[in-house]
């Protein structure tokens, strides 16, 4: 009740005709105050609300949801954070490892697939400290869904227990993933069942993703009688537990190990857990969009995306995961297009903050980090809407996402086009951001993925430290007329890209895209994993199939590495390379910088 008075008051306080303040302090409930705000506006004591909060962390047990009642809304605040974690204490030490009980959370047990201490993401524990020396698997076995590697590759008690007549202990394995290098993709399998014959070693993995990792063709693995074998690893395992910073979670128990780094003292250490996949969600309709609602100076933290563990992931790019994919035989002709060997279907990882059919939804020196889905997602039917200068980093998907990705009943490849044009996503913007760090989970996804947009502005952004591509725009692999066009990525600079997978670019496009400009972009300093498909399948620019009509124009690179690829008409090359001007590389980037 005294919590409830507290905020009443601050509101009346706060109040003007036409601008009212609410001010919160973090043991009040940030959605009783969303409530209030709306109420302000309904029976006409304001005409816009702006809900200040004090600086802290406001713990959510479900997401935030702002709806066209919320017209107006601003929410605001300094060192302010919007988390869907839980605090873990009462560490107690056992030999090298410490251990905790993990808590229900809302009266139920809890799973997670991240875990931060003392601010800095821990590492679910996994055979390899350095991706380098990921082992590589010897046979891929499509027909018995059956996936070869080498013995040694597991842990010693994996291979004694696969080889015992009597299993009737819980397997050693049981939860553990074997993640998959794929090209441009890595698929989390879950592991079913493990066979020891030799040198070799068969591992099967549970269903749905058994059966779309052998039947999907794209991407897939190296095999050995290439020169690049696909590497992999082993994670979600105690067995695995060994390195300081690894954590692992027995959900059976619900105890939580760690081995703390040099100078962690558990007893006193902040260690979270992500218990929510989505913080906020914006949810309009076509005919009723939630307009203007703008977050200023506030963190998004804390979130996880639990599918991998509960029906594995495997995805097609950018982190959009297959539902249904298979080989066509024979192919299907495409008018206008090359013949198609594959279908697939794609489900969309979740985002931290999720904006459906907004309008003027914009985001200003926020920070999205500490993230194990995606950063911010317009998903659907949204107009206009600004980021500007806020931070992505430590975000285990994509930093920032936009429009469709084909809907869940489009095959993937068949064009676009909606009857009813209020769908896509048009006119957002993001400038002065820096993105870093992100993708460090799924290799596949991207800093800035954009799938079907239209006048989307991408200017004086920066990113680096990505494990794929830099940005990408479009979708399809097709050159079709969709609902593309006059896009805008201007003045970027990209660095230390592709630190995991090549088929790259530091600028990557997709589709016909009229109107669509590339210009005044500086892509530099690709990684070199020594582990890659192919070393030398990488590009500073890089449009791929179907991209057309699409100018690029100015954009500084060392050299003149660039990839058109099955492109459509009308795209226009001019000026790019080691030899654009030093006053256009100077400005690239977030301007100050």
């Amino acid at each position: 009740m005294r919590r409830g008075l507290l905020l009443l008051v601050s509101g009346l306080l706060g109040w003007c005709a036409a601008q009212a303040q609410i001010s919160i302090t973090p043991d009040s409930s940030l959605t009783d105050a969303v409530r209030k705000a709306r109420e302000m506006r309904r029976t006409g004591k304001a005409a816009a609300v702006t809900i200040q909060l004090a600086a802290g962390a406001y713990r959510l047990y479900e997401p935030l949801r702002l709806r066209p009642e919320d017209e107006g809304l601003t929410i605001a605040g300094k060192d302010a954070v919007i988390s869907g974690g839980m605090p873990v204490g009462g560490w107690r030490k056992q030999g090298r490892l410490w251990v905790a009980d993990v808590p229900d959370f809302n009266g139920r047990p809890v799973d997670f697939r991240q875990l931060w201490v003392n601010g800095r993401k821990a590492v679910r524990a996994r055979d390899v400290s350095d991706f380098e020396q990921m082992n590589r698997i010897r046979t891929y076995d499509k027909k018995n869904r059956v996936l070869w590697v080498p013995a040694k590759s597991l842990p010693e008690r994996w291979r004694k227990w696969s080889n015992r007549s009597n299993q009737s202990n819980q397997s050693p394995y049981q939860y553990a993933e074997l993640v998959l290098h794929e090209m441009w993709c890595v698929a989390n399998l879950r592991i079913k069942d493990i066979r020891v014959e030799g040198d070799s070693a068969a591992v099967t993995f549970h269903d749905p993703e058994a059966k779309l990792q052998f039947e999907h063709p794209w991407p897939s693995p190296m095999t050995p009688d290439t020169k690049h074998p696909s590497p992999f690893y082993l994670t979600n395992a105690k067995d695995l537990l060994d390195e300081p910073g690894e954590w692992y979670h027995d959900i059976r128990s619900h105890q939580l190990y760690y081995m703390p780094r040099q100078g962690e003292d558990m007893k006193t250490a902040e260690v979270v857990v992500p218990v929510l996949e989505t913080l906020v969600e914006v949810v309009g309709t076509a005919e009723h969009p939630v307009r203007n609602i703008t977050f200023k100076g506030v963190s998004f933290e804390h979130t996880t995306w639990m599918r991998p563990s509960e029906q594995g992931h495997v995805p097609l790019q950018a982190g959009m995961y297959l539902v249904e994919a298979y080989k066509l035989r024979p192919q299907t002709d495409r008018k206008n297009n090359h013949k198609l060997d594959n279908q697939g279907w794609l489900g969309r990882a979740d985002a931290a903050v999720e904006v459906t059919f907004g309008e003027g939804v914009s985001f200003s020196g926020c920070r999205f980090r500490h993230l194990g889905g995606s950063g911010l997602d317009y998903v659907w039917g949204c107009r206009g809407g600004a980021t500007t200068d806020c931070t992505f980093a430590d975000i285990a998907m994509n930093g920032y996402v936009c429009g469709s990705f084909s809907p869940e009943g489009l095959e993937t490849h068949r064009p676009y086009q909606p009857t009813d044009p209020r769908e896509v996503c048009r006119g957002q913007r993001v400038e002065q951001c820096l993105f870093h760090d992100v993708t460090n989970e799924d290799w596949g996804c991207v800093a800035i993925a954009a799938g079907y947009v239209s006048e989307m502005t991408l200017e004086h952004n920066t990113i680096h430290d990505v494990s794929y591509t830099g940005i990408s725009v479009g979708w399809g692999w097709n050159r079709d007329l969709v609902c593309m066009r006059d896009n805008k990525i201007h003045a970027n600079l990209i660095y230390d890209y592709a630190k995991h997978m090549y088929d790259c670019a530091g600028i990557y496009t997709l589709g016909n895209q009229p109107g669509t400009v590339i210009s005044e972009n500086v892509v530099r300093d690709i990684a070199k994993p020594s582990y890659v498909h192919d070393p030398n399948h990488w590009f500073y620019l890089y449009t791929d199939e179907g991209s057309s009509n699409i100018t690029l124009k100015d954009n500084w690179t060392p050299e003149e590495k660039f990839l058109k690829n099955a492109v459509g008409p009308n795209n226009v090359w001019e000026n790019n390379g080691p030899m654009v001007s030093e006053e256009i590389k100077a400005k690239a980037g977030i301007i100050g910088n």
